[in-house]
């Protein structure tokens, strides 16, 4: 008869098992743990210092409310150099791609955004504003234009954005939802463009923003496009990742989410991020 292990032995054996088991599950658990899907964090409200040169690129239609709110940050900061540069969303995209010096993209549509985050060249974007088209027709409203269908109607005469202009393609998603088929008489590169045709009397209607309508002045009236017909129109910005300046950009984007800027934004008539 062989002779019986001894305790100790039989103990020592139990814990190398058990400990071994114990190992094992907790490599089983570490190997199949997956990490969370990051989400890109909101610009912070904390105030930061705007110094230096800072060079925005802005859509046309924050044009008034950019250059409103330049006076305040520029007495608030004396060492701050602001400039914009305003433009159709697809003409500063392209600028950007072909490494024109910006710092901050303000674009009017989340299409335009894309391009540039998708080619690497911008910071996860963030929405601080959202809009609504209206018609714009001068003064008076000599046509007696009261809506989309109306733009239709021969001896109008329409002037739309051109295709890539977030402020045309919103309007042809509109007309094309509705079956109304206008036939504009030019294609024009920004909403400033669009709205001079109509001022400067080539034009009698063209679709904007209700923000361009409202600081376009005594020489335009608008025309309402009911709610049911608006389209999603949202307002990202984003840092430039080739900034030179990237602690003053930073701050320029979270004024504008939720400081100085939107507060600018809102005066004039923008609708806040959802």
């Amino acid at each position: 008869m062989p002779p019986r292990p001894s305790r100790r032995l039989v103990s020592s054996v139990i814990s190398v098992i058990g400990f071994t088991v114990v190992a094992s599950a907790c490599g089983s658990k570490s190997s199949t743990k997956t990490a969370a899907p990051s989400t890109p964090a909101a610009p912070t409200t904390t105030a930061a210092p705007l110094t230096g040169e800072l060079n925005v690129f802005a859509a046309a239609s924050l044009t008034g409310a950019f250059n409103t709110v330049k006076t305040t940050l520029t007495s608030s900061n004396p060492s701050l150099n602001l400039s914009f540069n305003f433009a159709g969303s697809n003409a500063l995209v392209a600028q950007i791609t072909q490494g024109a010096p910006a710092d901050v993209f303000a674009s009017a549509d989340t299409r335009n955004m894309q391009k540039l985050f998708d080619a690497g060249l911008v910071d996860a974007p963030v929405t601080f504003a959202r809009n609504k088209l209206e018609i714009a027709v001068a003064a008076g409203n000599p046509k007696d234009i009261t809506g989309l269908a109306d733009l239709a109607l021969p001896g109008v005469s329409v002037v739309l954005e051109a295709v890539g202009v977030p402020a045309g393609d919103y309007t042809r998603q509109v007309l094309a939802a509705k079956t109304i088929v206008v036939m504009p008489k030019s294609l024009e590169t920004d909403v400033k463009s669009a709205l001079a045709k109509v001022t400067s009397g080539e034009a009698d209607a063209t679709v904007v923003y209700v923000t361009d309508v409202s600081a376009g002045g005594p020489k335009l009236a608008g025309v309402a496009v009911p709610d049911a017909d608006q389209p999603a129109i949202e307002y990202p910005i984003a840092v430039v990742k080739a900034t030179k300046n990237r602690a003053a950009a930073q701050a320029f984007v979270a004024s504008t989410v939720s400081g100085e800027v939107q507060r600018a934004l809102e005066d004039a008539g923008f609708l806040p991020p959802k």
